[in-house]
């Protein structure tokens, strides 16, 4: 598997899988929906570190407009016949609103028993292009530090201050930054594409689920995190302290990715997610 992916700009892309090491048995299956812009190969850093904890991760080459039933074809096939439970979606941006739509739908040829959503897009009143200034990421950040940025406007798709402005909303993490400037797969300026009609909608799935969102992100607010989280039936809702919108990658993406591991090892040992560790002095 080569470093940077770079498939035709408008090319749907193929999926990528990252395996657990050898001898060491899969604990579940994990299916990552990209967002807007994005192609599987930008979560290899996170497909990575899951497998290394035993979990099978396929990304998936979907696009924002594939609709649920193509959604739930191609995760079938990553998936595979009898993948290991627990099967699990994550999805980033418009694939965290894919995920929820893909989830609902019961599909017998895909048991999801979770999913993870991660940044979801703006929906409701909120669902618009992102054309208001984006901060400047704060100066502290919790593992790791920022690259600098040029704050600007978010409006149309040409020029240095709009990708600039891009990269500060997406992620704080110089080495993300850095892979997305110099990534030809990746499409500049499709974080302020309109979201499809059909994901507008709201989904409801009895799965669990796991809502990860950045306190600081400038395209979905996190109060709209919240509020999707108490419209769930099994919902866990963790906020990334000063996290963008970009959560998985973002320069917290260690805790982040701990924190699905936690989750998903609650998922594993009871589907009803009784607390494994309790922490009753402290902050974890």
């Amino acid at each position: 598997m080569t470093d940077l992916f770079s498939p035709a700009v408008g090319a749907r892309s193929t999926a990528a899988d990252w395996q657990p090491p050898a001898g060491i048995a899969p604990r579940g299956t994990l299916l990552i929906l990209p967002g807007r812009g994005e192609h599987p190969l930008v979560y290899e850093r996170f497909g990575r570190r899951l497998a290394a904890d035993g979990y099978a991760v396929h990304a998936l080459g979907t696009a924002p407009e594939d609709g649920t039933a193509d959604v739930l074809a191609r995760a079938a096939e990553a998936a595979g016949p009898g993948p290991v439970a627990p099967v699990v979606l994550v999805g980033s941006d418009t694939g965290a609103l894919q995920a929820l739509h893909a989830a609902a739908a019961a599909d017998p040829r895909l048991p999801v028993a979770g999913i993870v959503i991660a940044g979801a897009a703006p929906t409701g009143d909120v669902a618009r292009p992102l054309t208001g200034g984006v901060a400047q990421p704060p100066a502290a950040r919790l593992d790791e530090p920022p690259a600098g940025a040029v704050a600007g406007p978010l409006a149309g798709t040409a020029g240095t201050g709009t990708w600039d402005a891009e990269l500060a909303a997406r992620t704080a993490c110089p080495t993300h930054r850095k892979r997305l400037s110099e990534d030809q797969g990746f499409v500049r300026g499709q974080l302020m594409a309109p979201v499809p009609a059909p994901l507008l909608a709201e989904a409801r799935p009895e799965a669990p689920a796991l809502i990860l969102h950045g306190g600081a992100d400038p395209v979905t607010p996190v109060e709209h995190a919240r509020e999707r989280a108490a419209g769930l039936p099994r919902a866990t809702l963790g906020v990334l302290r000063e996290g963008l919108h970009d959560v998985l990658n973002d320069a917290s993406h260690r805790i982040t990715a701990a924190a699905v591991v936690l989750w998903l090892e609650r998922l594993r040992a009871d589907p009803g997610l009784r607390p494994v560790l309790t922490v009753e002095t402290g902050d974890l």
